[in-house]
């Protein structure tokens, strides 16, 4: 193996400098970040060796190497902070997908100026080159070293996390933290990043509590990687869902309505309702029932299913009518019990499968409502299934082929899967869990998907499988959830009849394949920047006379088109020509169709294509032909060739 290989262990003994060790392993230091010590994690690289030790080196490439270089970079933040502003109290600094943030108290939220500040006193504190160092205190020396510098945050957190007497900070320059670690050996070594932004955040997340200024940042090992990410940051502000969605009339947020409800416009209510067609047709293919059930029942329902109990933080209070609580509905899955439990059930009845639309209502607070993509309101592509036990597995690996299918029609080829196993938090037997988790994952691997394990991520009732995708930016979006519940049918006690007669247990498996409209629209209108698939798309062609006097040739090219059954209109604007086409571009057509006298003369009309421009003259009935011929295949792109 080589020196550099990540797979080597290497044992050492009491006071080695590992530095000396590895150079004449010829190790090439530059690349290493920390040292994996088996069965106990990560370790700093510049740690002293107090007793023999077995590890393993963890370099650049590696994920974790960029995960400790961003909490390094959020420690560094924070000492550029604390410097800049004397009076901020520190919160909690950690590495999360792409980038870093750190919390403060300050009393005064960041400007975009104290934001560049900021950045420039981090890149002072790297050319400074300061040494990052370990250092363990007794719990009694850390709690008095805070209380000394006034940061009670850091106190608080002490005093709740620390379970024995020593407590590990870290420190450079001037700055200390209190932190677990590991970090990179110096804070030069911290010379690509980017503070991004700021927000208001409450202190441990939780809404109450003391409110909190949060910046966060990037960073990356080498100058190209951040750059790349940056210029990724600024594509998908063009492509941010809120800025395209009023831009192109989509849908409304609005105060007066109250925060995380979606109000859909009449071009966004159009591609919702195309998708929910093509959603019920797909079902009824696949042998489904559809339900619809009310948006509220009373609270017991929920107190029997252990949502009441499990899930109250993220449901509305209780109303009361008559002496009666009701509950606005958080889930669709206990009236499609109700609905099983509404007569006799026998084994050849299984599965049985029903679907709903079901529009779901939760309190998401108010800090992480975002678009579409964190609402309050949304409609779940909800559906259940009730089956025997010998039928789980064929029944899980439908719905994976159902999945793949239906985000296939809209564009999404690239998945992150995982198969979520029991949390801390749950109910059932360790019978059950198991012959769950088994059942899901002996249907990903018949069905040769690759996963990944992610424990303890489980609902409380159940194992489930997460299938994230991809979108134009390589971003992941949950999406499909697929979830086994042995929970409900015995809270409830479902049952059949089997062949011998006996009263038995069904199995019951939730799904939503898209999630929720209104977070598959938001994460749509990001992936196509707006331009939507052609068969999705609420116009199809616009029809733009070159000026009024071909007025009345183009109301013709329209309802020739409509007749046929292509979404068409007529820019009636008087304007000028290309005033109309950049606009007409800016809106997303995907088809123009120019007319003017030549076109007027032979029945033709100058097509331009959005992405492709000009690319000839055709009749409208050709064009027609090839719209049509795009949606009933469900194609994506817009591309003509000529005819």
């Amino acid at each position: 193996m080589e020196a550099n290989d990540e797979r080597v262990l290497y044992r050492v003994e009491e006071g080695t400098n590992l530095f000396v060790y590895l150079k004449e392993a010829n190790v090439d230091l530059k690349e290493v970040v920390a040292l994996e010590v088996p069965g106990v994690g990560l370790r700093d690289l510049k740690r002293p060796v107090t007793s023999p030790l077995e590890f393993k080196l963890v370099f650049k490439s590696d994920p974790r190497a960029l995960e400790i270089l961003r909490h390094s970079a959020s420690h560094l933040m924070a000492q550029a902070v604390t410097e800049l502003f004397p009076d901020v109290q520190v919160g909690v600094g950690p590495a999360v997908d792409n980038g870093y943030y750190y919390d403060f108290y300050k009393a005064e939220p960041f400007t975009p100026e104290d934001l560049e500040k900021v950045e420039k006193k981090m890149k002072e504190l790297s050319k400074e080159k300061l040494p990052i160092e370990r250092v363990e205190l007794s719990k009694a020396e850390a709690l008095e070293f805070f209380r000394s510098r006034q940061q009670n945050l850091k106190v608080e957190l002490i005093e709740e996390k620390v379970e024995g007497d020593v407590v590990s900070l870290y420190k450079q320059g001037g700055f200390t933290d209190f932190c677990r670690g590991p970090h990179v050996t110096s804070t030069g070594e911290i010379r690509h990043f980017k503070v991004l932004s700021s927000s208001a955040a409450y202190w441990k997340g939780e809404e109450g509590n003391l409110p909190m200024q949060r910046i966060y940042g990037t960073a990356f090992f080498d100058k190209e990687a951040l750059e790349a990410h940056l210029a990724l940051l600024e594509e998908a502000k063009k492509r941010d869902h809120r800025r395209l969605g009023k831009d192109l009339e989509l849908f409304l947020i609005s105060d007066d309505i109250g925060p995380g409800l979606i109000m859909w416009l009449p071009k966004g209510a159009f591609i919702r309702r195309k998708i929910e067609d093509f959603w019920v047709d797909e079902h009824f293919r696949r042998g489904y029932g559809l339900l619809n059930t009310p948006q509220i029942a009373k609270l017991e329902l929920w107190k029997t299913s252990g949502h009441a109990s499990f899930y109250k933080d993220n449901m509305f209070p209780p109303m009361e009518f008559d002496d009666i609580e009701y509950q606005l509905k958080p889930m669709n899955c206990p009236f499609h019990v109700m609905v099983y439990k509404s007569k006799g059930r026998s084994y050849r009845d299984l599965p049985l499968r029903w679907a709903e639309m079901g529009t779901v209502y939760r309190y998401e607070r108010s800090g992480v409502l975002h678009g579409l993509l964190r609402v309050r309101g949304f409609t779940q592509d909800d559906a259940h299934l009730f089956c025997l036990p010998s039928q789980v597995e064929e029944e899980v690996e439908g719905l994976l082929d159902f999945t793949f299918f239906l985000l296939g029609k809209f564009g999404f080829s690239e998945y992150e899967v995982y198969l979520s196993t029991r949390p801390e938090k749950s109910i059932g037997s360790d019978e059950n869990w198991e012959r769950s988790e088994k059942a899901l994952r002996t249907a990903l691997t018949k069905r040769g998907v690759p996963f990944t394990i992610d424990p303890g991520e489980g609902v409380f009732y159940g194992p489930k499988i997460d299938i994230k995708i991809k979108d134009a930016l390589g971003r992941a979006w949950q999406c499909t959830t697929i979830q086994v519940d042995f929970n409900n049918p015995e809270r409830f006690d479902l049952t059949y009849t089997d062949e011998s007669g006996e009263k038995v247990q069904p199995i019951m498996i939730h799904r939503a394949l898209l999630g929720s409209f209104e977070r598959f629209f938001g994460v749509l209108i990001e992936h196509y920047a707006g331009k939507f698939p052609l068969w999705l798309a609420p116009e199809q062609v616009v029809i733009v006379p070159v000026s009024e006097k071909y007025m009345a040739y183009a109301a013709k090219v329209r309802d020739t088109f409509q007749a046929k059954g292509v979404r068409a209109r007529v820019d009636e604007r008087n304007e000028k020509l290309g005033y109309k086409i950049r606009s007409l571009e800016m809106e997303k057509i995907p088809y123009m169709a120019v007319v003017g006298e030549k076109e007027e003369a032979e029945g033709t009309l100058s097509l331009r294509v959005q992405g492709q421009g000009d690319v000839g003259t055709l009749s409208p009935e050709s064009l027609a032909e090839v719209i049509l011929e795009k949606e009933r295949s469900k194609a994506i792109d817009y591309e003509f060739v000529g005819r």
